[in-house]
Formats: structure tokens, sequence, C-alpha cells
């Protein structure tokens, strides 16, 4: 789906959850493109119009969320892209480095479908 634009670029190793958070955003009416690693999600970023928003797991084989996050951050035309981390680390040092690191959102897993949505729809101004 390279070059084609998508509403939310979600990147999640975890094919049980990918299809439900895919799922989710087509009930919203949203396009998704799944990267199920870091290094899909790197090759989207590099390689792809900017989404409306992007959905990062922060633990995914070859390349983390944290990362991602930062070069999403350094990348001129995908430096202002709402981006939500989703993740089971709850400790509040992982929160302040998905903060610092470039952040707008964390959501901890396993989440609530309605107050996701509710979250991510505030980050894309819906």
């Amino acid at each position: 789906m390279a070059g084609v634009a998508v509403d939310v670029l979600v990147a999640e190793d975890d094919e049980q959850i990918a299809k439900i958070l895919v799922a989710i955003f087509a009930r919203e009416g949203l396009s998704v493109h799944h990267a199920p690693d870091g290094m899909a999600a790197r090759e989207f970023i590099a390689n792809s119009p900017v989404p409306r928003l992007v959905l990062l797991d922060v633990m995914m084989p070859y390349v983390d969320g944290f990362q991602l996050v930062q070069e999403i951050r350094a990348k001129p035309d995908w430096g202002n892209v709402p981006v939500a981390m989703l993740t089971a680390k709850s400790q509040e040092k992982d929160v302040i480095k998905a903060i610092k690191s470039g952040a707008n959102e964390y959501i901890v897993k396993p989440f609530q479908p309605g107050e996701l949505v509710a979250r991510l729809k505030r980050l894309m101004n819906m």
C-alpha cells in the first residue's frame, strides 16, 4: 500500500490485536495500513504519504515504537502527524519516555475500544 494515502498507520506485531484495531477503524470509516513489525512501519514511513494518525506498539521486532516516534518527529513532512503509543508497558518511566520521544497519546493494553476511539478521534480532530 506504499504510495497510497491511508488514514491510520497501525504498527502492531500481535496479529489478533491488529485485526481488532483494523476492525475498529473500519467501523469508523477510516482506512488502515497495518505494519506487522517496526521494520515494516519504518518502510511505510519512508515511502508513503502522511496518514492522519500513527498508532505504534512499543515492543515490536526490529525497531521499537520509541525509536519510530523519534524518526517520525525528525521527518519534516511527518513531524506534525499525531502519534499514539499502544502498549502493555504501564510503568511511569515508559509513559514519560514516550511523551519525551514525541508521542501525543499513551494507551495501555488491554484497552477499551470506545475509549481508544474517543482518544484517537480527539487526536485527529474528528
